[in-house]
């Protein structure tokens, strides 16, 4: 796939499929300052429309908790880097702070991500699962969903999901997250 620079920041396969690994690229510094517009990354989708800002309370609870994210079970590295590259530039565009997976100060919940595809014709479906745990190990929320898009390439499965698809997947997330980080707290 195109996104290269994220795979070339990884030490290995398993670091693209955990997102508390990647770094910052300067592709996705320059979309995030761009706010939202392509910066002439073609493997990277414009962020949607940000959402309404969030009341400074609400806020101030997002910001103050540490999200990380666990290694993503089901994903390829081919789909997982725009995802993970994703998620990590929303989440900064949403003001959550993400812990890394070498962090020494302990996260205040844990995402762990499960995901599948399934072509149906013309179409290929990405499931997803996201777990949000507190520290201690306590189920306290899940995000679900799905995603449909033509498919690229050929075959089945995997190697026709676009980039924009796990970008999507990415953007509805960390939405979620931030909007039952906002219920939680009020």
């Amino acid at each position: 796939m195109s996104a290269l620079a994220v795979v070339a920041a990884c030490n290995s396969p398993r670091d693209a499929l955990d997102p508390s690994s990647i770094k910052p690229t300067e592709q996705s510094n320059a979309l995030a300052s761009a706010e939202g517009t392509d910066a002439g990354a073609p493997a990277i989708a414009p962020a949607p429309a940000t959402p309404a800002p969030l009341s400074p309370q609400t806020a101030a609870i997002v910001a103050k908790t540490r999200v990380q994210f666990a290694p993503i079970v089901g994903t390829p590295v081919e789909a997982a880097t725009p995802l993970t590259e994703r998620l990590n530039l929303r989440a900064r565009t949403r003001g959550i702070t993400l812990a890394g997976s070498t962090d020494t100060t302990p996260p205040g919940i844990i995402m762990r991500g499960y995901f599948s595809a399934m072509t149906e014709g013309a179409n290929t479906t990405v499931v997803y699962v996201w777990d949000v745990y507190d520290p201690a190990g306590t189920r306290l929320h899940r995000i679900n969903g799905q995603q449909s898009a033509a498919s690229t390439g050929t075959g089945e499965g995997w190697p026709t999901v676009a980039p924009t698809t796990m970008q999507a997947i990415a953007d509805s997330t960390i939405d979620q997250l931030v909007d039952w980080l906002a219920a939680r707290a009020g």
